[in-house]
Order: C-alpha cells, then structure tokens, then sequence
C-alpha cells in the first residue's frame, strides 16, 4: 500500500474524529437500534433501518480514518531543516505578479485540502509549482486559464 502525506494537524483532526465516531456516535446508533427493535416488527419499521443506514455509515467511516491513518506519513514541518524552501506542510505566501494580489496558503495532503481554509493540496498546479523553490523566487503556474506569475513573499514552517 502506498504511502500518502498528511500533516501532524490533519492527523490529528481525524484522530478526533475517529474518537468521537467510537466513543460517542457508534453508542448512540447502537442504543437507537435497541430502541426500534423494542419497538416490534422490524420489516416495517422506519427508525430501525434509519438506525442501521446511519450504522453503516459510521462504520464505514471509521474504517476509512483507520485505513488513511495506517498508511499516513505523517510529516511534521515543525521539524524540518527546509531552510527557507517551500516543502510539503509549509505555509505560503504569494503575489500574483499581474494583480498585486497576495494570498497565503499551506500545502497539505489531498484529504487536507480547503481552498476556502487556504490549504491546498500537494497535488494542485499552483503547490507543483511552488516546492523546492524559496522567498524571492518567482513561479509560472499553469492554470487551465493559461500561465500565471506569482512571486514567494514568505515562507513559513507552522
């Protein structure tokens, strides 16, 4: 099985909410199912099978965290000696050298990313672009709207 990066916060928001689906979600599925089955004929029985949906559901969450937590490698940017390169895990940031705008993101993995969160995937055109390089540098991003040029302003390791 092949390995996948994923951030120390990212591993741990699904550790959370690994935990909260064993210890708080799967009890509770379990005692709506007692309930409904108290309730008689399960056949016909709508909060039965609405409980076992949500059942299958959680279950098959909590197998798919455990799957990506076994083959995360998780990468703690803290920790590296990147000095001063954009790597994976770093935060970001650019200006767009048409518009002046300046906008900040973290490279995370694909799981991770959210645009709207200013994480974006290591995989993105604009991340493929940006590794390796370092403060002052520019970058060309090949963006389906054609080419764009973005100089690093900043590189953090948070």
């Amino acid at each position: 099985m092949q390995k996948f990066p994923l951030t120390v916060t990212g591993a741990n928001k699904l550790r959370a909410e690994l935990e909260e689906l064993k210890t708080v979600i799967r009890p509770r599925i379990i005692q709506a199912i007692a309930e409904a089955r108290e309730h008689g004929d399960l056949k016909e029985n709508a909060e039965y099978h609405a409980a076992r949906e949500q059942q299958s559901f959680a279950e098959g969450r909590i197998a798919e965290i455990e799957g990506k937590l076994a083959n995360a490698n998780i990468i703690d940017v803290t920790k590296t000696d990147a000095n001063g390169k954009v790597v994976f895990g770093a935060t970001v940031k650019i200006e767009d050298l048409d518009s002046g705008k300046e906008v900040t993101y973290q490279i995370v993995g694909e799981d991770e990313a959210n645009i709207k969160e200013g994480r974006i995937s290591v995989g993105s055109p604009i991340a493929r672009a940006l590794i390796g390089k370092e403060e002052g540098d520019t970058v060309i991003v090949k963006a389906p709207g054609g080419d764009i040029e973005y100089e690093i302003i900043a590189v953090e390791y948070i």
